[in-house]
């Protein structure tokens, strides 16, 4: 066994490396057969810089390749996510007491290098390793390459699932890093994303599950929170932030594939959530493997995005609400929702009864006609209600729906509006025999000249 280390040469001086910002520095150059059986390393910033983990990129290279098989963040590649410490222990992987370990065998024929880049703005002082290598005289021919690959997806793209994996080769696909948090609204509904694995070009996939959490092997949206487990495990459950962080191992039931490999994540339940997505695949195969695509740029926090919004819209949660015969109206969330709502919410009234009735008032900018156009949310306990303008019933609005979704703009006619607020009457007006209840929900009003 020979063990490359940061071990100084002479007596007296330190054990560590430095590396300076945009530099890059090899760990290991080792000529002959052979398979990297442990690999540990720590930095000195690991109280105060500890995102360097996200900057520092490592990169192996085997057999004289130019393109890496290796290429993520020290975190992703130890099973951490966001790049925050959270001390783990599983089989190959773990985080303990101020030290990252790796123990996934990576056998090579002739070579292999290792190195590590700085990406930050300030240098990585106090770089420690100890990477042991077993040398032998040959690897078996049937012997796979060790691969893992890093992106990022942030924001996610909306009716696009979140690409994991995408390989041509044979192989084995064996774990998964994952770093998910909503850049929209409030919650974890991101988390109804199925996972799919499409093996040797397959139109259906052949693995697909029932959610994120599910895949993880965990459960309601990781309801118990953070914990650490031999194959799979929940490193940071931030509901304040609505991210999770979580990893998998496949070593008990690898996913093998002959020819090709595409392994995908949706986010939501329609590719729909707006989220960050930071992932790292874990698996071997033979060489020569497709090159990577292009490192992320963006390694750090993705901003928020602000709520969509449709152009003219007098947003329903803004709307003065008065005179309600039954039940209560109130500005809702609808951000934590698959689909789109103007302003992320909507008005909801709920807990009237046929013939109970709410008054709006809708502001206009002048004195003439309109096309009074509305928006209305539709679910299976929302009601059928008419709107009526000085008397005279405009239209009557069907609210029930298999599930919770924005309905379809509904034009309610050319109606002559004075300038300033003018009274729209809401009435309820019964519910589809499917329906559980009489809710209504308005996203808002579109006045068009």
């Amino acid at each position: 066994m020979i063990q490359y280390s940061s071990h100084a040469p002479k007596p007296g001086a330190a054990d560590s490396w430095e590396v300076p910002p945009g530099s890059t520095v090899t760990l290991v150059d080792h000529r002959g057969p052979g398979v990297v059986r442990r690999w540990w390393m720590t930095f000195l910033q690991h109280v105060e810089s500890p995102l360097i983990f996200r900057y520092a990129i490592i990169r192996c290279y085997w057999d004289g390749e130019t393109d890496p098989s290796v290429e993520a963040p020290v975190s992703d590649f130890f099973g951490l996510s966001f790049g925050e410490w959270h001390d783990y222990v599983s089989i190959p992987a773990s985080a303990t007491s101020g030290g990252f370990n790796c123990y996934w065998p990576m056998p090579f024929r002739s070579s292999a290098r290792i190195t590590i880049e700085n990406r930050a703005s300030v240098p990585i002082t106090g770089l420690y390793f100890n990477i042991e290598v077993e040398s032998v005289s040959s690897i078996a021919k049937e012997a796979l390459y060790f691969h893992a690959q890093f992106r990022r997806a942030g924001p996610t793209v909306r009716d696009r699932p979140v690409t994991v994996l995408e390989t041509t080769g044979t192989g084995q696909f064996v774990g998964t890093v994952l770093s998910a948090q909503t850049l929209r609204g409030i919650g974890l509904r991101f988390l109804e994303g199925d996972e799919s694995f499409f093996v040797d070009g397959e139109k259906s996939p052949s693995i697909s599950g029932t959610g994120t959490e599910d895949y993880f092997s965990s459960g309601l949206y990781f309801a118990t929170g953070a914990f650490a487990g031999p194959y799979h495990g929940v490193t940071v459950c931030d509901r304040e932030r609505n991210r999770v962080g979580a990893y998998r191992w496949h070593i008990e039931d690898p996913i093998p594939f002959t020819k090709s490999l595409r392994f995908e994540f949706e986010h939501g339940p329609e590719n729909n959530v707006p989220s960050d997505y930071a992932t790292l695949a874990i698996w071997y195969q033979d060489h020569p493997h497709p090159a990577f695509p292009p490192f992320p740029k963006e390694l750090g926090t993705v901003e928020a995005l602000s709520p969509s919004r449709i152009p003219g819209m007098i947003e329903g949660e803004a709307l003065a609400a008065i005179g309600a015969t039954g039940g209560q109206s109130h500005a809702q969330s609808m951000a934590e929702f698959a689909g789109e709502w103007s302003g992320d919410a909507q008005l909801l009234w709920r807990g009237a009864h046929p013939g109970d009735h709410l008054t709006l008032f809708v502001t206009a900018p002048e004195t003439r006609e309109y096309e009074l156009i509305g928006h209305f949310t539709q679910s299976q306990d929302y009601g059928d209600v008419k709107i009526l303008l000085q008397g005279r019933e405009l239209a009557l609005v069907h609210g029930y729906h298999e599930g919770l979704r924005p309905a379809p703009p509904t034009s309610l006619g050319r109606v002559q509006l004075q300038r300033g607020e003018n009274a729209l009457l809401l009435e309820i007006a019964g519910r589809d025999p499917r329906s559980t209840d009489y809710a209504v929900g308005i996203d808002g009003f579109r006045l068009v000249p």
